[in-house]
């Protein structure tokens, strides 16, 4: 087995709260024939969720069917999980019957995956994922998979998913604030001006054409991105709208 960094003091160590959390979500799993699960804090970053001695909870709590497959020292597995990708085009949970990924209802973003989907399954036979979308743009999410016969796994889904996606919420909430080390020191209140100037910016406008278009000068346009990158904590306008389009102050197409 590949030797995984452990935390270091204060950036990342489980908390009591975490662990009961852990807990829960294997009994969860046992309840719904689902005993195996892989978690992830944030499908960009390999790091592992450790218990309270620093121990990787894939290597714990959280058991897998095949003992060869340490996917938590594997950089490159998010890049080839089927349930990874799909967790980033679907923020809702979903199933796996064998054959496809489905949701509670039709669902069109699983529907052109499974239409284009190569992934490897690794054995399962059936799972649930449920995604948890977190502030700033961060992505986790929690898979119960077996690699056992379920005779219905959609019934599975309807009763145990609600239960499944809270859990997931809750875990994975509490082991972001506990290993964050990018703690906001002041609420992000931005200006209505200021929005409305990081929207135009973000739909590519200059600042001579946002003042025209917003009706001020082109100082002004100036201080009011400067304004608004100061109080997000980032340099320039290209980190303000990633980080404001993130906390949801720029919508898609929103003028």
């Amino acid at each position: 087995m590949n030797s995984t960094p452990r935390p270091d003091a204060g950036s990342g160590e489980s908390t009591p709260v975490l662990h009961e959390l852990a807990v829960e979500l294997v009994e969860a799993g046992k309840r719904a024939r689902l005993p195996y699960i892989a978690a992830a804090a944030d499908v960009s970053d390999p790091s592992p969720i450790c218990d309270p001695d620093g121990t990787p909870y894939a290597e714990t709590l959280f058991k897998w069917f095949d003992p060869k497959l340490d996917y938590w020292n594997d950089r490159t597995f998010a890049l080839r999980s089927g349930f990874v990708h799909a967790a980033r085009i679907c923020s809702e949970p979903f199933y796996f019957d064998g054959k496809a990924l489905k949701s509670w209802r039709p669902n069109r973003a699983l529907d052109v995956f499974n239409d284009n989907a190569e992934y490897e399954i690794y054995g399962v036979t059936g799972a649930i994922v449920c995604p948890c979308y977190m502030p700033f743009g961060v992505i986790g999410a929690i898979t119960w998979v077996t690699n056992d016969p379920i005779p219905d796994i959609e019934a599975t889904f309807v009763e145990h998913a609600p239960s499944l996606h809270l859990k997931t919420l809750k875990f994975l909430s509490t082991h972001r604030e506990t290993a964050s080390q990018n703690k906001l020191t002041e609420i992000v209140d931005l200006t209505r001006r200021e929005v409305q100037c990081l929207k135009w910016a973000a739909l590519g406008k200059t600042d001579s054409e946002i003042s025209k278009i917003v009706g001020v000068s082109v100082p002004t346009v100036r201080f009011h991105l400067t304004n608004a990158s100061r109080k997000l904590g980032v340099t320039g306008r290209a980190q303000a709208v990633r980080v404001a389009t993130n906390m949801g102050y720029i919508g898609r197409g929103a003028q």
